[in-house]
């Protein structure tokens, strides 16, 4: 199955280094339809002025590409962090795939947040580690950001593949630099694990890397 990624521009913020950083979703188009994977930032108003956040309505991104939520078959969230779930809401008719490690953590660590996202009526498609989600598309678990953070892979029949990395590496120097423990705050709540996935991703030889942070795509 052909499957195209393209990329949605949904808010900045300032990042955790002062600086301001984009926040991106993306949408994997096939022949039956479309996927989102991340919806972009919300949540309770002091947290959105605590980032500094400019925010896009999903719906006007989406509109961009001459599509409306509607259109969206299913959601993949990679983490459930507010600028990862945030708009989840605007997407009442479909499921969202998320690890179960992630929803756990989530309603344990942010359960101001899972009030937010998960709405009445929301539908988890809960998952234990690496899943096929459709045909060419996956998720492989790579727990280290957060213990249940994945990353989606979109497989092309050349073999050659598409990863949306979510915040497994917040840049691409994070992602091709020695995994060293100078990292930046928030980047590891688990430095060990994330050591280990991040080896796991680079094993992938992935075509192309995008990344939620930033606006390079890497090409293998």
């Amino acid at each position: 199955m052909v499957l195209e990624v393209r990329r949605l521009h949904l808010a900045s913020l300032r990042g955790v280094d002062g600086l301001e950083w984009p926040v991106h979703g993306f949408v994997v188009t096939h022949p039956g339809g479309a996927v989102l994977v991340d919806t972009g930032v919300g949540g309770p108003q002091e947290w959105l002025d605590d980032w500094r956040v400019v925010n896009r309505s999903v719906a006007d991104a989406l509109a961009g590409l001459d599509m409306t939520p509607g259109d969206i078959d299913l959601v993949i969230n990679t983490h459930l962090h507010f600028d990862y779930c945030g708009q989840n809401a605007v997407f009442p008719h479909a499921a969202f795939y998320v690890q179960r490690a992630e929803l756990d953590r989530a309603r344990r660590e942010s359960p101001e947040l899972y009030d937010w996202f998960g709405f009445a009526g929301a539908r988890f498609e809960l998952l234990d580690g690496d899943a096929d989600i459709l045909p060419g598309l996956s998720v492989i678990a790579t727990p280290g950001h957060t213990a249940g953070h994945q990353c989606v892979v979109a497989h092309s029949p050349a073999g050659a593949s598409d990863l949306m990395i979510g915040d497994a590496a917040y840049t691409p120097r994070l992602y091709s630099g020695p995994a060293d423990g100078r990292l930046p705050p928030g980047q590891a709540s688990d430095p060990a694990a994330w050591r280990r996935s991040l080896g796991r991703i680079h094993a992938m030889s992935a075509a192309r890397v995008h990344f939620c942070h930033h606006t390079d795509v890497l090409h293998g």
